[in-house]
């Protein structure tokens, strides 16, 4: 059986037209460190001109 474990990141408005995520590194080095492989992600939250911003990042690990 798989255990998984969802992980929100939100991006952070660099000027008016543009937006970076810069902690999905870290987490995915956490979670893998921890023994859980990423398996992709899902976005939560989109603005009205459909860019992402919100996002589950998706973990799985074997129990």
């Amino acid at each position: 059986m798989k255990r998984y474990e969802y992980v929100s990141v939100t991006y952070q408005m660099k000027d008016m037209v543009m937006a970076t995520v810069s902690e999905h590194r870290e987490i995915i080095d956490k979670y893998a460190g921890e023994g859980y492989r990423y398996v992709g992600m899902v976005p939560t939250e989109s603005s009205v001109n459909g860019c992402i911003r919100k996002m589950d990042l998706i973990f799985e690990k074997d129990e």
